[in-house]
Protein backbone atom coordinates (compact mmCIF):
# COMPACT_ATOMS: atom_id res chain seq x y z
CA UNK A 1 0.00 0.00 0.00
CA UNK A 2 1.35 3.06 -0.62
CA UNK A 3 -0.29 6.33 0.73
CA UNK A 4 -1.04 10.02 -1.00
CA UNK A 5 -1.30 13.31 1.13
CA UNK A 6 -2.53 15.98 -0.44
CA UNK A 7 -1.80 18.77 1.73
CA UNK A 8 -4.08 21.86 2.64
CA UNK A 9 -6.06 23.79 5.08
CA UNK A 10 -9.47 22.72 6.01
CA UNK A 11 -12.62 24.46 5.52
CA UNK A 12 -14.95 26.30 2.83
CA UNK A 13 -12.64 29.51 3.02
CA UNK A 14 -9.41 28.13 1.84
CA UNK A 15 -11.09 26.24 -0.98
CA UNK A 16 -8.85 27.30 -4.05
CA UNK A 17 -6.35 28.95 -2.01
CA UNK A 18 -2.59 28.05 -3.21
CA UNK A 19 -1.62 26.14 -0.39
CA UNK A 20 -4.53 24.11 -1.35
CA UNK A 21 -3.03 22.74 -3.86
CA UNK A 22 -1.95 19.54 -2.56
CA UNK A 23 -6.09 18.96 -2.05
CA UNK A 24 -6.53 20.04 -5.46
CA UNK A 25 -4.41 17.19 -6.61
CA UNK A 26 -5.94 14.55 -4.62
CA UNK A 27 -9.36 15.96 -5.50
CA UNK A 28 -8.18 15.51 -9.28
CA UNK A 29 -7.25 12.18 -8.66
CA UNK A 30 -10.60 11.45 -7.21
CA UNK A 31 -12.43 12.02 -9.97
CA UNK A 32 -10.60 10.42 -12.34
CA UNK A 33 -11.04 7.24 -10.75
CA UNK A 34 -14.43 7.95 -9.53
CA UNK A 35 -13.65 8.18 -5.94
CA UNK A 36 -15.01 10.29 -2.83
CA UNK A 37 -13.27 10.59 0.35
CA UNK A 38 -16.17 8.86 2.46
CA UNK A 39 -13.92 7.82 5.64
CA UNK A 40 -13.01 10.57 8.38
CA UNK A 41 -9.98 8.90 10.09
CA UNK A 42 -6.77 10.28 12.33
CA UNK A 43 -8.45 13.70 11.41
CA UNK A 44 -8.37 12.83 7.80
CA UNK A 45 -10.29 12.56 4.83
CA UNK A 46 -9.35 9.15 3.39
CA UNK A 47 -10.71 7.44 0.26
CA UNK A 48 -8.76 3.58 0.11
CA UNK A 49 -8.44 2.03 -3.77
CA UNK A 50 -7.32 0.12 -5.97
CA UNK A 51 -5.71 2.16 -9.23
CA UNK A 52 -3.01 1.52 -11.74
CA UNK A 53 -2.30 -1.79 -10.37
CA UNK A 54 -1.99 -0.38 -6.32
CA UNK A 55 -3.59 -0.57 -3.27
CA UNK A 56 -3.92 3.82 -2.07
CA UNK A 57 -4.73 5.42 0.41
CA UNK A 58 -5.64 8.90 -0.71
CA UNK A 59 -5.55 11.30 2.05
CA UNK A 60 -6.40 15.08 2.45
CA UNK A 61 -5.34 15.90 6.27
CA UNK A 62 -7.85 18.00 8.38
CA UNK A 63 -5.54 19.10 10.45
CA UNK A 64 -4.27 23.07 10.07
CA UNK A 65 -1.03 22.42 7.24
CA UNK A 66 1.45 23.23 10.17
CA UNK A 67 0.13 20.28 12.19
CA UNK A 68 -0.62 17.94 9.18
CA UNK A 69 2.04 15.72 10.11
CA UNK A 70 0.27 14.42 13.02
CA UNK A 71 -2.92 12.49 10.43
CA UNK A 72 -0.06 11.45 7.92
CA UNK A 73 1.90 9.91 10.69
CA UNK A 74 -0.99 8.47 12.40
CA UNK A 75 -2.31 6.49 9.08
CA UNK A 76 1.67 5.44 8.74
CA UNK A 77 2.08 3.70 11.84
CA UNK A 78 -1.47 2.22 11.18
CA UNK A 79 -0.22 0.68 8.34
CA UNK A 80 2.94 0.31 9.35
CA UNK A 81 4.09 1.90 5.62
CA UNK A 82 7.77 2.69 5.21
CA UNK A 83 8.54 6.80 4.56
CA UNK A 84 9.36 5.56 1.17
CA UNK A 85 5.82 4.42 0.10
CA UNK A 86 3.92 7.70 1.15
CA UNK A 87 3.82 10.55 -1.29
CA UNK A 88 3.08 13.60 -0.18
CA UNK A 89 1.63 16.76 -2.42
CA UNK A 90 2.02 19.83 -1.37
CA UNK A 91 2.74 23.80 -3.17
CA UNK A 92 5.98 25.27 -3.39
CA UNK A 93 6.62 29.18 -3.65
CA UNK A 94 10.24 27.96 -5.33
CA UNK A 95 8.39 26.47 -8.94
CA UNK A 96 6.72 28.51 -11.11
CA UNK A 97 2.85 28.27 -11.01
CA UNK A 98 2.12 25.16 -12.98
CA UNK A 99 5.40 23.81 -12.70
CA UNK A 100 5.57 20.13 -11.09
CA UNK A 101 8.62 18.33 -9.36
CA UNK A 102 8.88 15.14 -7.78
CA UNK A 103 11.88 15.24 -5.00
CA UNK A 104 12.50 11.75 -2.89
CA UNK A 105 12.88 14.05 0.14
CA UNK A 106 14.92 16.39 1.63
CA UNK A 107 14.40 19.52 4.11
CA UNK A 108 11.07 21.38 4.89
CA UNK A 109 11.99 24.75 2.75
CA UNK A 110 10.35 27.12 5.14
CA UNK A 111 7.10 24.97 4.29
CA UNK A 112 5.55 24.31 7.51
CA UNK A 113 3.45 21.44 6.69
CA UNK A 114 6.53 19.85 5.57
CA UNK A 115 7.86 20.53 8.71
CA UNK A 116 5.19 19.24 10.51
CA UNK A 117 5.91 16.34 8.15
CA UNK A 118 9.49 15.73 9.39
CA UNK A 119 8.93 16.33 13.10
CA UNK A 120 5.74 13.68 13.22
CA UNK A 121 7.31 11.20 10.75
CA UNK A 122 10.82 11.76 12.22
CA UNK A 123 12.70 11.70 8.90
CA UNK A 124 12.95 13.75 5.62
CA UNK A 125 12.89 11.09 3.73
CA UNK A 126 9.43 10.72 2.41
CA UNK A 127 8.62 11.45 -1.31
CA UNK A 128 7.32 14.82 -2.54
CA UNK A 129 5.12 15.77 -5.64
CA UNK A 130 5.44 19.83 -5.70
CA UNK A 131 3.20 22.04 -7.34
CA UNK A 132 4.65 25.27 -8.11
CA UNK A 133 2.73 28.37 -6.91
CA UNK A 134 5.04 30.37 -7.91
CA UNK A 135 6.83 33.28 -5.63
CA UNK A 136 4.68 36.49 -4.30
CA UNK A 137 4.39 39.79 -5.49
CA UNK A 138 6.85 42.81 -3.61
CA UNK A 139 5.50 43.54 -1.22
CA UNK A 140 3.02 40.48 -0.36
CA UNK A 141 4.20 38.74 2.81
CA UNK A 142 4.63 34.51 1.89
CA UNK A 143 2.52 33.75 4.27
CA UNK A 144 -0.41 36.19 2.91
CA UNK A 145 -0.18 34.84 -0.56
CA UNK A 146 -0.13 31.30 0.10
CA UNK A 147 -3.28 31.59 1.59
CA UNK A 148 -4.84 33.76 -1.38
CA UNK A 149 -6.57 32.18 -3.71
CA UNK A 150 -5.68 31.86 -7.24
CA UNK A 151 -5.66 34.28 -10.05
CA UNK A 152 -7.99 33.29 -12.60
CA UNK A 153 -5.18 33.02 -15.54
CA UNK A 154 -3.04 30.91 -12.36
CA UNK A 155 -5.81 28.32 -11.90
CA UNK A 156 -5.82 27.67 -15.51
CA UNK A 157 -2.39 27.31 -15.37
CA UNK A 158 -2.48 24.77 -12.64
CA UNK A 159 -5.34 22.44 -13.93
CA UNK A 160 -3.44 22.55 -16.94
CA UNK A 161 -0.83 20.58 -14.67
CA UNK A 162 -3.06 18.01 -13.18
CA UNK A 163 -2.88 15.27 -15.80
CA UNK A 164 0.70 15.67 -15.45
CA UNK A 165 0.91 15.25 -11.97
CA UNK A 166 -1.42 12.17 -12.10
CA UNK A 167 0.54 10.60 -14.66
CA UNK A 168 3.88 11.40 -12.30
CA UNK A 169 2.02 8.87 -9.62
CA UNK A 170 1.04 6.50 -11.60
CA UNK A 171 4.73 5.84 -12.55
CA UNK A 172 5.78 6.33 -9.21
CA UNK A 173 3.57 3.58 -8.04
CA UNK A 174 4.61 1.23 -10.93
CA UNK A 175 8.39 2.55 -11.51
CA UNK A 176 9.20 3.92 -8.60
CA UNK A 177 10.96 7.68 -7.48
CA UNK A 178 13.61 7.22 -10.16
CA UNK A 179 11.42 6.47 -13.01
CA UNK A 180 8.56 9.25 -11.78
CA UNK A 181 11.61 11.97 -11.66
CA UNK A 182 12.50 11.94 -15.12
CA UNK A 183 9.10 11.77 -16.30
CA UNK A 184 7.87 15.05 -14.48
CA UNK A 185 11.17 16.75 -14.02
CA UNK A 186 11.87 17.49 -17.37
CA UNK A 187 8.27 18.43 -18.50
CA UNK A 188 7.60 22.51 -18.55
Amino acid sequence: MHLIAGLGNPGLQYTGTRHNAGFMVLDYLAGIHRLSFPDSRWKALVAKAFVWDASVLLMKPQAFMNASGIPVAEATHFYRLPPEQVIVIHDDLDIECGRIKFVAGGGDGGHRGIRSLIEHLGTKNFPRLKIGIGRPPVPVSPERYVLGRFAAEEKAVLEECLPAAGEGIRVFLQQGIEAAMNLVNQKR
